[in-house]
């Protein structure tokens, strides 16, 4: 389904019974609403659960960029009023737990909780060159040669090994991905750094990060967890940065114990 918000047409699913908590899933750079699909079947049978496609990615609009986290983060915010929706629980993974925290600091009373998943606080000066050749590659040849990278880093080899058709999924995403949306979205994680306020999130806040993660390893983790006053941390074994993908069941018993105890 599509709708309106903050000036694009912006692709959502919602599963769940009506009036139940509702959960928000926000998806990592270069996938879409379909990341969450190992996390639906048991979010759904106790909330209201609503996926959506980041600005630039799957059936959302692609504008031209470069975007930025505030302008995501009100995309969120935007598509939450237009559904009626005045409290939700958060959960975003890489850049989708960026949009996160970005909503938490600038619009606070809007979530019942924040889970934050395989992300960064900021993202230091020396990584910016490695953002910037991934725009131009982007901008001269398109998605082909992220793909493979990408899912050097997103999967161990081991899951990749064994569980092939889930990796080919994933790998679609990654290729029809639009190069514009990708580069603006590279922009808006290339401009990260909120390390030094996230002690203003009072939410009650999850963190989840997978032990073999490369990209936004245990460390940056650890450094969120030391800032937001409360929060927890959950280190799961023998995944990498898809860590909903590849440790689905352990990730998902992790999140829902969270939720479980956050409303009670």
């Amino acid at each position: 389904m599509k709708i309106a918000a903050n000036g694009i047409a912006i692709n959502y699913a919602l599963k769940g019974p009506t009036g139940a908590p509702v959960i928000t899933l926000s998806h990592s750079l270069a996938t879409t609403l379909a990341m969450w699909d190992a996390q639906v079947k048991d979010l759904a049978s106790r909330y209201r659960v609503l996926r959506y496609d980041t600005r630039g990615h799957g059936g959302t609009d692609a504008p031209a960029g470069p975007y930025t986290l505030e302008q995501l983060a009100e995309d969120a915010r935007a598509l939450l009023a237009a559904l009626g929706i005045a409290k939700t629980h958060f959960v975003g993974l890489s850049l989708g737990g960026m949009i996160g925290q970005t909503l938490a600091l600038k619009s606070p009373a809007l979530l019942a909780s924040l889970t934050l998943c395989d992300t960064s606080s900021r993202v230091p000066p020396e990584a910016r060159p490695t953002w910037d050749e991934r725009i131009r590659t982007a901008e001269t040849q398109g998605m082909e040669p992220h793909v493979e990278p990408t899912l050097g880093r997103w999967f161990t080899p081991a899951f990749r090994e064994t569980r092939p058709e889930v990796v080919e999924r994933v790998r679609a995403m990654i290729r029809a991905t639009s190069p514009a949306g990708y580069v603006g979205c590279c922009h808006a994680i290339a401009a990260l750094d909120l390390t030094d306020r996230l002690g203003a999130i009072k939410i009650p806040t999850l963190i989840i990060v997978g032990e073999d993660d490369p990209g936004t390893p245990v460390a940056a983790s650890q450094a969120i967890r030391e800032r937001i006053p409360g929060s927890e941390l959950v280190v799961l074994k023998a995944a990498s940065h898809l860590s909903n993908i590849e440790q689905a069941d352990a990730f998902t018993r992790a999140l829902t114990a969270f939720l479980a105890r956050v409303s009670r």
